[in-house]
């Protein structure tokens, strides 16, 4: 089916209009990226393989046959094909590089130089470009060169040695965690880049590792260790921090969370489940303290929450002042009061699927918003539009075809 091309419908000028963003990257932190700044007005370039579209295409479920991660990943992109190993590909890409602000790509360090497109050639074609290169283990090092996935650096990080219960396995995430916080590390680096540029004139790389920015937000691991050889432990659901701090069951067989960062929280907690007592023994005064009688703490809670139902639970909590969250799945999610007021999971018009649902964009700005303007597009839908704007003719276009570079 042909798919007419994509039309912005937000009133308001986005915060990134008229910024051109160049996406070669595939599987997720790169792409990701891309997304965000798109969500903001950005002019994306998805470009893929003519014969080997982004593999996110085919991840996950599909709906007659069009995946569905692809129509979140891709969306505001317009996507075209272009076979970079060739030369009409390597040429087409330079001159989309001397009218792009940004290029986000992750092929193993020394690939683009291979072919004849790294960062003297980029460079050369725009000095204003800022390159940014998203890969596992960074562009230098021992393991430069290794192929790298989020999953690895969800186990290098120590993510996975601190994540499960005291006496089980480490613990992956049973999704791209790593690949996320690199996207939103990745967007910020481009976006710092890109201020840089305003004081300078010129553009730069962007070197960012997947196994770096989820080690910034495990929180002061390396710290710890360096100063006291502390080495975290698994500690299932409780933290070694503060307690009470766990998931419980209720009586009608549904799950919640509750947290006691906060010293006032964990006293207002145990006045609620009848053990006010507690709150007068000397360990209760810190976090730590607390941590270290967790059993005698989630006996107490987990005792109370078993009595009652969610919905009783959540009133009383609410009414204490004390912090609950019931376990959601995405049925709960789709149905969640709170998450309809923010319209964090929004209708999006699809030509080839009819209406669908996902996650909006990542924050709200009062005068500047972001917006979906488009679900993720066909392989190639835009290819033969952003070359004519280039300035190509029909007969250009058709020949770079025949050639296989489109």
């Amino acid at each position: 089916m042909t798919v007419p091309a994509p039309t912005t419908t937000s009133a308001a000028t986005p915060p990134l209009a008229g910024l051109r963003v160049l996406d070669l990257a595939t599987l997720f932190a790169g792409p990701l990226a891309a997304t965000l700044l798109g969500d903001f007005g950005a002019d994306v370039i998805k470009v893929e393989h003519p014969s080997r579209p982004d593999p996110s295409r085919g991840h996950g479920p599909a709906k007659d046959g069009v995946g569905l991660w692809w129509k979140l990943l891709g969306r505001n992109k317009r996507t075209v094909t272009l076979d970079l190993s060739t030369p009409g590909g390597r040429d087409l890409l330079l001159r989309l590089a001397g009218r792009a602000d940004v290029i986000i790509e992750n092929f193993r360090p020394g690939t683009l130089e291979k072919w004849g497109l790294g960062w003297p050639e980029l460079s050369l074609a725009n000095p204003r470009l800022v390159l940014a290169r998203v890969t596992g283990f960074g562009q230098f090092g021992p393991y430069s060169h290794r192929p790298g996935f989020g999953t690895l650096a969800e186990a290098m990080s120590g993510f996975a040695a601190m994540t499960g219960e005291p006496d089980g396995p480490p613990t992956l995430p049973p999704f791209g965690l790593a690949d996320s916080i690199a996207a939103v590390a990745t967007a910020y680096a481009v976006m710092t880049a890109l201020s840089g540029r305003t004081l300078t004139g010129r553009g730069q790389v962007v070197d960012l590792a997947i196994i770096e920015p989820i080690l910034t937000v495990l929180g002061p691991q390396p710290l710890w260790y360096d100063q006291l050889g502390l080495v975290q432990p698994r500690t299932g659901n409780r933290s070694g921090n503060n307690a009470p701090r766990n998931t419980y069951r209720a009586a009608d067989g549904s799950w919640l969370a509750v947290s006691t960062s906060a010293q006032s929280v964990a006293e207002r907690v145990m006045r609620l489940v009848g053990r006010p007592e507690l709150i007068d023994e000397s360990w209760f005064t810190t976090g730590s303290g607390r941590a270290a009688h967790a059993d005698v703490l989630d006996e107490a809670v987990g005792g109370w929450i078993a009595r009652h139902t969610r919905a009783e639970v959540m009133a009383a909590f609410e009414k204490a002042e004390a912090a609950v969250a019931p376990v959601y799945d995405i049925r709960d999610i789709m149905d969640d009061p709170q998450y309809r007021a923010l319209d964090t999971v929004t209708e999006v018009p699809d030509p080839e699927l009819g209406p669908l649902r996902m996650q909006n964009v990542l924050f709200r700005l009062s005068e500047t918003p972001g917006a979906i303007r488009w679900a993720g597009r066909p392989h190639g839908a835009d290819t033969d539009a952003v070359l004519t704007e280039l300035g190509l003719s029909v007969s250009e276009i058709a020949a770079l075809r025949s050639d296989g570079a489109l």
